[in-house]
């Protein structure tokens, strides 16, 4: 960044659409924590406290997606207010499962859901915070990995790009030894399009990956998807699996809009 010699650089942690699970990835680094509240001001974080202070900040961690006209305004002024802007989780990356109203009728929903629809004030659409402002960085996730997380504040802090693999969850099976579920099992997995960060936390227990960090820095959809057919999946399964908590993210959207398509 590098940090003024005569205090300590400025950290605000801001929510939008979201369920909290990676600014409560902060609160669970426990003794990590110290150690960054004593490096960092931590100034704006109402998960963890009720006194607020005005920025500027030197790096604001941004949760959740935007719905509403009110978030448009507010992030551009978060964004006015802040150094360095690093989006974190699923949803502030990639719009969150609450994307999937992008596929649909927003008006239907509120009509559906509300007494009083007109009382709503919402977007057509769940975006990604890099939709409206510029990013510094990109943690992904849902939830985002404390490892990674402490990496990102860690880099900032000391002025250096942050050192997150953008590699696929396959590497990860690789170096953990863990057999490949879908070669010795002929289960449907997203490991060879998906973001490593997970430790491959699902392929360890059996199960194939289902896209949790969204997708990696190298996908191939063409020959990707065609796998997916031959372990059993059709169309429609698809189309929801590549639907879930990175749901806006562009390789994934389009994959799965390809498929509706045809």
């Amino acid at each position: 960044m590098p940090a003024d010699a005569h205090r300590r650089p400025r950290l605000a942690v801001w929510k939008f659409a979201s369920c909290d699970g990676c600014q409560l990835t902060l609160l669970d680094c426990e003794d990590e924590l110290l150690g960054i509240a004593e490096e960092w001001e931590i100034s704006h974080f109402l998960e963890a406290s009720s006194a607020p202070a005005p920025g500027p900040y030197d790096l604001s961690l941004v949760e959740g997606s935007v719905t509403t006209p009110e978030d448009v305004d507010r992030i551009h002024r978060i964004r006015a207010d802040s150094r360095r802007l690093v989006t974190i989780g699923a949803c502030a990356t990639a719009g969150g499962v609450q994307a999937l109203r992008n596929y649909a009728d927003v008006a239907e929903f509120t009509s559906v859901v509300y007494a009083r629809p007109d009382y709503i004030a919402t977007l057509a659409t769940s975006t990604p915070i890099s939709a409206h402002v510029p990013v510094d960085f990109e943690l992904r996730g849902c939830p985002i990995d404390r490892g990674q997380l402490i990496e990102v504040i860690t880099a900032f802090l000391a002025g250096r790009k942050p050192d997150v693999p953008a590699h696929s969850v396959c590497f990860e099976c690789k170096r953990r030894g863990t057999v490949c579920v879908t070669v010795a099992r002929g289960t449907p997995c997203l490991g060879p399009v998906t973001h490593a960060g997970c430790g491959a936390l699902c392929p360890t227990f059996g199960r194939g990956c289902y896209g949790c960090f969204g997708p990696s820095d190298s996908t191939n959809f063409t020959a990707f998807v065609p796998l997916l057919r031959r372990d059993g999946m059709d169309t429609l399964d698809i189309v929801r699996v590549l639907r879930t908590f990175n749901t806006a993210a562009e390789e994934f959207d389009t994959a799965s809009r390809k498929e509706v398509d045809e």
